[in-house]
């Protein structure tokens, strides 16, 4: 397989990644400068980065379905795409649950876990910078570790969050909408997680 061949998967993952950070900052200037009567266009706004994640994403199968070789084993290069692709689309959720639990304010612990998944979707794209070299990089570990580090941050706000919510707040349709939310936001760090365990396998797999 050519060299160019072989960067295209690479390139692509990359490119799949950086429309899960777009999605983050999006997430993140919502709930921090939230507004409920713009969150229809804000959501109309994620919704077009997501369908721009799937055309990546079927552009890269398409290449994929044809290959005969590829630079990393064939199961994996659909295992990533796939678990890329769940970044965007549980970010897109976060913002969905919102609009559909008619969310009037933010509660500041969300801001808190929309800048975890910031970080975590930057973790990602700079792990895929360095996976297109990942036999010689010398930076690709730390990167993998920095987002497991991340996620156990946002586990443990996670439960904080849970916690002040059932002892502070009084509202039971509040306590059920911003339950369902904070465990959205917390899958969204969780997706990120899982594609720096692909990553890890396939370095695993390949040393």
């Amino acid at each position: 397989m050519s060299k160019k061949q072989d960067a295209f998967y690479f390139k692509s993952f990359e490119n799949c990644v950086d429309y899960a950070c777009q999605a983050a900052q999006l997430l993140e200037e919502t709930l921090r400068n939230f507004d409920a009567a713009a969150l229809k266009e804000k959501l109309d706004a994620m919704h077009e980065l997501e369908h721009a994640a799937d055309e990546e994403k079927h552009q890269l199968l398409n290449v994929l379905a044809k290959a005969f070789i590829t630079p990393i084993e064939r199961e994996d290069i659909l295992l990533l795409s796939q678990n890329i692709d769940e970044m965007v689309d549980k970010i897109e959720d976060v913002l969905l649950r919102i609009y559909c639990n008619n969310i009037q304010s933010i509660r500041p612990d969300a801001l808190v876990m929309g800048n975890l998944i910031i970080q975590c979707c930057q973790g990602a794209k700079g792990m895929m910078e360095e996976f297109a070299d990942f036999k010689h990089s010398k930076h690709l570990h730390e990167q993998i570790v920095r987002i497991n580090t991340l996620e156990e941050e946002a586990d443990q706000q996670f439960i904080n969050s849970l916690r002040d919510l059932h002892t502070g707040c009084s509202d039971p349709i509040a306590v059920m909408a911003w339950r369902e939310i904070y465990i959205y936001l917390e899958k969204c760090v969780d997706a990120c997680e899982h594609v720096a365990d692909v990553v890890e396998s396939v370095v695993m797999k390949n040393s």
